[in-house]
């Protein structure tokens, strides 16, 4: 299947009603049969259209993914400074995730739960596109002398990811805690504050840190 692959109408009504029957019953316990009674059409139609229920969790993974790769592969080519470009990547990835919360809860549960039945080259290459770009930001910076040259560039996504799942997976103890009475609150809040401390908290796993003198500290890297 194509990385970029362009989906139709009918295509997408299908990996639609499959997204929420997944999310719901789970990979393993969503049959094609179901998929298409809940769609409305035959079982021959997604057949021809994907495959394979393994295929159809694929073409869902790119077709939500698709828009994410898009940006950042422009990201990375735009005329920003590097803490620029990692602002907007943050952002970026935060927001898109955050709209597209059923395909990523499918693969954490499945995925944690080592599921026998999902072997997704294809998430292997989406992520190996997205270490792509980021490490040409990455680069660029060191490049400028603005960030470190010891930086674990394979750990930044999920330093991103791993603090928004945190907060999504524990939402309840989250809004009591920060009164986020409401849907609008809480993602208002993931828009803004924790977006914002996520961006603060990879940039300062990229800066130098600054001495009290105003030079830079670099006992910790490898120059």
């Amino acid at each position: 299947m194509s990385i970029t692959p362009d989906f139709n109408e009918k295509q997408i009504q299908i990996l639609q009603v499959a997204e929420s029957l997944f999310a719901e019953k789970g990979f393993e316990g969503t049959s094609i049969r179901t998929i298409a009674k809940e769609a409305k059409i035959n079982i021959a139609m997604i057949s021809y259209y994907f495959g394979s229920k393994e295929k159809l969790l694929e073409a869902l993974v790119l077709f939500r993914t698709k828009d994410l790769r898009f940006q950042i592969g422009n990201l990375a080519a735009e005329d920003l400074e590097p803490l620029e470009k990692i602002n907007e990547l943050v952002y970026l990835y935060i927001n898109l995730v955050n709209c597209n919360k059923g395909i990523y809860r499918i693969l954490h549960f499945e995925l944690a739960n080592g599921s026998k039945d999902i072997k997704l080259q294809v998430l292997s290459e989406v992520r190996k596109e997205h270490l792509k770009y980021l490490t040409i930001i990455i680069e660029e910076g060191q490049r400028k002398g603005v960030f470190r040259k010891d930086i674990i560039i394979e750990l930044l996504i999920p330093t991103i990811l791993g603090t928004f799942f945190h907060f999504y997976m524990n939402k309840s103890y989250y809004q009591n805690l920060l009164d986020l009475n409401s849907e609008e609150k809480y993602n208002e809040y993931i828009k803004t504050t924790l977006t914002n401390h996520i961006q603060q908290t990879i940039k300062a796993l990229l800066i130098y840190e600054i001495c009290p003198n105003n030079k830079f500290a670099k006992a910790n890297t490898n120059e």
